[in-house]
């Protein structure tokens, strides 16, 4: 257990001894992942899309203070060279603690994308999660709506420096992210855009119970256990909608588990740990229809049509309803043919690609979201 970024693995020993086969979980998340003994190790394949400096702009590396919450958020901010003041955009990141560069799995696309736009004259502030990085404060004590206010922390600071348009800044949300960007927007109507990257247009619980399902389909779990797994996880659900303190839930969540198969109490245990924590719970009760409805400036939402974890279909229809339910006509969805919940080129979309892949973020992606942004600002 990896309590700083909410992350639980568990996994069986083989007989031999030489290798764990095991679920990585972190946030709604879950991911196979093997672990052997090995004589050598084993390095990521190469990242061609990082870039090298010297980078044709300007890098600030900050730290600047959330004084709502006591804790300080380290940063980078890219500027575009020349005269500004700048276009900027904001990324904010994926569930689980991450840092700036939202790095997972070998891969940093949070800095691909930073060094992308920045090279088209939009300057690009990216931000370490509470925990981690030189960001302070406590990771696993942190909800979606802490994650806002640091936002809304980072939105503030942008209007401050001189070489940002204060009237041009934007948000930019990766799956949690994309539900966190309308949280802010819905308490700052300036916002010049928002770009939602795998963003979440069902509510979390629905969310939740449609990623189990898909992972466990892929662990070729057989019906009957995808039948009793998803109706306990119900069960947990009505738990933590009676909004009860943290040892009554687990005390519950316990009592429904020892009522189950051992094999079914195997494959719920992590899961039982994970749900009592408050971001969980918070994610379990959250619909981002609410917010989705109050965002009036442009908004272009994306996914890729192989994503596992955030179904493109169901999200990109629910984002698109809610925000037009809201009175916003100015909404574009794109479904990417071909691409993961990481926005690579994928064969299946399995999260045990996300490593094996050396595309960090399709090319196709970047410039779909770059000519959106340009031709929003320059409206």
């Amino acid at each position: 257990e990896v309590r700083r970024v909410n992350g639980v693995y568990s996994a069986k020993l083989s007989k031999d001894g030489m290798h764990l086969e095991g679920i990585w979980r972190q946030g709604p998340g879950a991911i196979p992942l093997t672990v052997k003994k090995t004589d050598a190790l084993e390095f990521y394949p190469k990242r061609p899309q990082e870039p090298e400096k010297p980078y044709p702009y300007q890098e600030h590396e900050l730290v600047y203070e959330n004084k709502n919450a006591n804790i300080s958020l380290g940063a980078t901010l890219t500027v575009p060279k020349g005269k500004g003041p700048f276009p900027a955009a904001i990324l904010i990141t994926g569930s689980g603690s991450q840092n700036r560069n939202e790095e997972i799995m070998g891969h940093k696309p949070f800095l691909v994308i930073a060094d992308y736009l920045t090279r088209r004259g939009i300057a690009v502030l990216r931000v370490d999660d509470r925990g981690v990085g030189k960001s302070t404060g406590e990771a696993a004590a942190t909800t979606s709506e802490d994650n806002a206010s640091d936002v809304i922390t980072s939105l503030e600071y942008l209007r401050s420096r001189k070489e940002i348009d204060s009237k041009r800044i934007g948000l930019i949300g990766h799956s949690e992210g994309g539900m966190i960007a309308p949280m802010v927007i819905s308490q700052n109507s300036d916002v010049a855009f928002a770009v939602l990257l795998a963003g979440v247009g069902l509510p979390g619980d629905v969310l939740y119970k449609k990623q189990l399902e898909k992972m466990l389909r892929l662990s070729s779990s057989s019906n009957d256990e995808i039948r009793t797994v998803l109706a306990v996880i119900e069960k947990f659900y009505d738990v933590i909608k009676a909004d009860k303190y943290v040892p009554t839930i687990k005390a519950d969540f316990r009592e429904i588990l020892e009522a189950e198969t051992p094999a079914i109490q195997a494959k719920l245990k992590n899961h039982a740990e994970a749900m009592s924590r408050p971001w969980f719970r918070y994610f379990i009760n959250f619909d981002p229809a609410t917010y989705l409805q109050k965002v009036q400036c442009p908004i272009l939402a994306m996914n890729g049509s192989k994503d596992i974890q955030v179904d493109s279909k169901e999200n990109l229809a629910a984002i698109e309803k809610a925000v037009k339910t809201g009175g916003n006509k100015n909404v574009t969805v794109r479904e990417i043919p071909n691409l993961n919940h990481l926005f690579q080129t994928a064969g299946t979309g399995g999260l045990e690609e996300y490593t094996k892949l050396e595309e960090t973020f399709a090319p196709v992606a970047l410039k779909m979201m770059g000519d959106w942004i340009l031709g929003v600002i320059k409206n």
